[in-house]
């Protein structure tokens, strides 16, 4: 046993003595940061509600983070809070490609119709507990085009959602919302509804 720990240069697991401490340690602090930016940017990003568009749902003010790795594998469901960049001419007319946060309504294929004050999925009430007021407006019916989804805020009468853009192409969404983390007395976590 004694000659295999001879064998091993023993130095090679400590710092050479030509190393300087501080630059190991700024070498250690630059790569974490850059690893912890990269996560950022690949799994998860924080946003910040702007409007009232989400209430009661979300607050302005309130910050959520996003997870941006799931629907790489999976497809998004309905009642998701999503994070998206908005269609084209949304960002033509508002002149901003700010990401908007929404709640998915209609999945590819499906017929969705607003009258009356509710909302229909293929010609049956959708139960949403989640909504600030009953529309007050009526929309299609219309079916949800492939690869596709109906998104709509919460606080359905001050909106602008796919009740007046249209459908959003699936290529367009960011990620799901996965948990409010302010203020801290809202923390939270969205499971689909």
């Amino acid at each position: 046993m004694k000659s295999f720990a001879k064998s091993i240069n023993l130095q090679s697991f400590q710092l050479s003595k030509s190393e300087n401490p501080v630059q190991e340690g700024v070498k250690t602090i630059g790569l974490t940061l850059a690893l912890a930016f990269g996560v950022k940017i690949a799994a998860a990003q924080c946003y910040l509600i702007p409007s009232v568009s989400m209430e009661p749902t979300l607050e302005v003010n309130d910050r959520l983070i996003v997870d941006k790795i799931s629907y790489n594998f999976i497809s998004p469901h309905r009642g998701d809070v999503v994070v998206f960049t908005p269609p084209q001419a949304v960002v033509e007319k508002e002149k901003s490609n700010d990401p908007f946060i929404k709640r998915v309504i209609g999945l590819p294929g499906e017929q969705i119709e607003v009258k009356g004050g509710q909302v229909y999925v293929n010609n049956q009430p959708l139960q949403e507990n989640y909504i600030a007021a009953q529309p007050n407006y009526n929309w299609g019916p219309q079916i949800v085009p492939k690869k596709s989804y109906l998104v709509l805020g919460d606080n359905r009468n001050k909106s602008y959602d796919g009740h007046v853009w249209g459908f959003l192409n699936r290529d367009r969404m960011i990620g799901k919302a996965v948990v409010r983390f302010w203020p801290p007395q809202r923390l939270s976590n969205f499971a689909s509804k």
